[in-house]
């Protein structure tokens, strides 16, 4: 098991990221959550298989159509995470 903190900057809000990176993660059988930030950044806990975790962070550098990523910096954690995956509120 994986698990990682991204955080996603660039146009990612108002562009269908959080709902985008909940159904790709859930595609990929991940755990973990997505939420906007204050700042407009988009940030994501996600944890699961090592590889599907890996093709995550990759599809997220480029996003749902219309985003414009910037920068995706990716943080290793070492928590368990309950299974399903989340769309939070901004914080």
């Amino acid at each position: 098991m994986k698990t990682v903190h991204l955080k996603i900057t660039g146009r990612v809000q108002g562009v269908w990221y959080r709902a985008w990176t909940r159904e790709t993660a859930e595609s990929l059988g991940l755990n973990g959550w997505v939420r906007n930030r204050l700042d407009g950044s988009v940030e994501a806990l996600v944890s699961g298989q090592a590889g599907n975790v890996d093709e995550l962070t990759k599809r997220c550098r480029d996003g749902p159509s219309a985003a414009k990523v910037d920068s995706v910096t990716v943080t290793e954690r070492t928590e368990t995470l309950p299974t399903g995956f989340f769309q939070e509120k901004t914080v």
